[in-house]
């Protein structure tokens, strides 16, 4: 028996890096792309060293190109793709400029969707597709309309091609976490007083009571690339400690 293989974008940190760390210790060749330097050196560091780490900005279709060629020498084909790479800008509306908002189309929806066509021709029939949507795409966030429009996008596009990937097996699918505690908060700019009061505001907000960990979102993702999951296909699974539940 073959050994599987998953690419996994965004995987150098949070919940991509965490889903190569087990996907890795379940059996898995694993790659995972990401395109800040410093996480993906220190990537290169804590992650086992048989995961491949490679540079590759979602922008950059001719990265995106280099990338389905390495996998190919390397690996030949794909089992599983976890579409995990994406940026956030919160900000009202009234601010936003054309850059910041071509930005995060670019690198959320243009860059992930590309990423799986020239992936596609390597994944073996049977193979999995799993998308890091967020729960905000279908509940909203103050302060976060491209951001959620750009994972709404992506969500769109999970029935349709999960009807037309039926034929070949592969199941797609999408996961919603809710509060995770991946270190994103801190990126936002804000003082650490207004950090703390953030974070327990929203934790508030969730019926069990606290954010989720990097850790249980890889525990569903690898569930769905697993042959458990292979009656599962067109979903999006919310994992976010009720968070989706009531007003």
């Amino acid at each position: 028996m073959s050994t599987p293989t998953a690419l996994i974008t965004g995987g150098t940190s949070g919940i991509g890096k965490a889903t190569a760390e087990l996907l890795h210790q379940r059996g898995y060749q694993v790659i995972v792309t990401g395109q800040n330097p410093d996480t993906i050196a220190a990537a290169g560091k804590e992650l086992p060293e048989e995961i491949v780490v490679v540079r590759a900005d979602a922008r950059s279709l001719a990265d995106t190109d280099r990338l389905a060629e390495e996998i190919r020498e390397r690996f030949g084909t794909l089992d599983a793709l976890f579409l995990n790479a994406g940026i956030v800008r919160p900000q009202p509306i009234e601010a936003f400029d054309e850059a910041t908002y071509d930005d995060l189309f670019n690198v959320n929806v243009k860059g992930q969707f590309f990423t799986l066509q020239k992936a596609l021709p390597l994944l073996n029939d049977g193979g999995s597709i799993v998308f890091n949507i967020g729960i905000g795409a279908t509940r909203g966030i103050p302060n976060g309309s491209v951001a959620v429009a750009t994972k709404g996008a992506l969500l769109s596009l999970v029935p349709s091609l999960a009807l037309e990937l039926a034929p070949r097996r592969i199941r797609v699918n999408a996961i919603s976490p809710g509060p995770v505690d991946t270190g994103i908060w801190a990126k936002q700019g804000l003082p650490p007083e207004a950090l703390e009061e953030l974070a327990n505001a929203t934790a508030s907000r969730v019926p069990l009571g606290r954010f989720g960990t990097s850790e249980e979102i890889a525990e569903v993702v690898a569930f769905l690339a697993s042959k458990a999951a292979g009656f599962i296909t067109g979903e999006n699974i919310v994992v976010g400690g009720g968070s989706g539940i009531g007003a």
